[in-house]
């Protein structure tokens, strides 16, 4: 049996779950009682925002989970952007996120990626701006 989870949720907060965009008027929490696909809105990322190649793959992602109609193919994209970000990158540090997210991913544990590689943008803000020792 699956573990309940509680999501609180400000006046105006959206949430996606399961592919659904709901808004909530005044603050509510709500509580997922089985398991379910659901991306807060404080995390989604808006495709202006897509700057870097690590921002792009996590876009990607979080298509899995706004779009699961879509899925499937946001996963092959996924898996060739993984790839090619794989034999880009030169860090020991964001090769390992990378290995690690896609080990989440095929787990089917895409939140736990993206949140994994939300910790990685800073290292890749860093590298892009050549304040890394082991450039990209």
């Amino acid at each position: 049996m699956s573990k309940s989870m509680q999501l609180t949720l400000r006046p105006g907060e959206r949430i996606f779950i399961n592919g659904a965009v709901l808004r909530v008027d005044r603050k509510v929490t709500l509580e997922l009682l089985n398991d379910a696909t659901f991306l807060l809105e404080g995390h989604v990322m808006q495709v202006e925002d897509t700057t870097t190649p690590l921002r792009q793959l996590y876009f990607v992602l979080q298509a899995i989970l706004i779009d699961p109609r879509n899925a499937e193919g946001a996963r092959h994209l996924f898996h060739r952007q993984w790839a090619a970000l794989s034999q880009s990158f030169k860090n020991a540090e964001i090769l390992a996120g990378l290995d690690n997210i896609a080990q989440q991913v095929i787990a089917g544990r895409t939140f736990e990626a993206l949140r994994t590689l939300r910790g990685l943008f800073p290292l890749e803000d860093s590298i892009l701006n050549g304040n890394a020792t082991k450039a990209a």
